[in-house]
């Protein structure tokens, strides 16, 4: 278990950059690396995932897919090929899911959640995942978020 604690939105967005930083130096394992992240509205979620995707070398702007459930992002291959020097498999794609709003697991079957977090070449992180928790898998990277004051957050992170 790692703990960080940040300052502000700007320290939250470099913690989340590193995390990528880290994922993408790790050779990609038999299925998507997932991200369950944990907290209250407001805790740093979407803040965190702003910088990770922008660690991802993804310049679109990253907000909270609350309606919509999913947002898909193609992971750039200078970023892969700059972080990893040779392989032949990559990471291709960044799905960001916010679950706030979804009414039974069910309703992921039309968006193929399955398949997707099968997929080694993905890279998948869940808003919310206490939603469809029995349908998560083990090695799971779960990354709860906490105000501790004005700004302040701690980030604890358990694989």
């Amino acid at each position: 278990m790692q703990k960080f604690i940040t300052n502000n939105n700007t320290e939250t967005q470099n913690t989340g950059q590193y995390f990528a930083s880290e994922i993408l130096t790790k050779k990609p394992g038999k299925q998507a690396v997932i991200l369950a992240l944990k907290g209250d509205l407001g805790a740093g979620k979407t803040t965190f995932l702003q910088g990770f995707a922008k660690g991802l070398g993804i310049t679109e702007v990253i907000n909270s897919p609350t309606f919509i459930i999913m947002k898909k992002f193609k992971i750039p291959t200078k970023t892969i090929l700059k972080k990893r020097r040779s392989s032949v498999l990559r990471y291709e794609f960044f799905y960001h899911f916010d679950l706030y709003r979804l009414e039974n697991q069910k309703d992921l079957e039309f968006l193929h959640f399955k398949e997707i977090i099968s997929d080694p070449k993905n890279i998948v992180a869940v808003e919310w995942p206490e939603k469809i928790a029995g349908i998560l898998p083990k090695n799971t990277i779960s990354i709860n978020f906490n105000h501790l004051e004005e700004g302040k957050r701690e980030l604890t992170v358990s694989k």
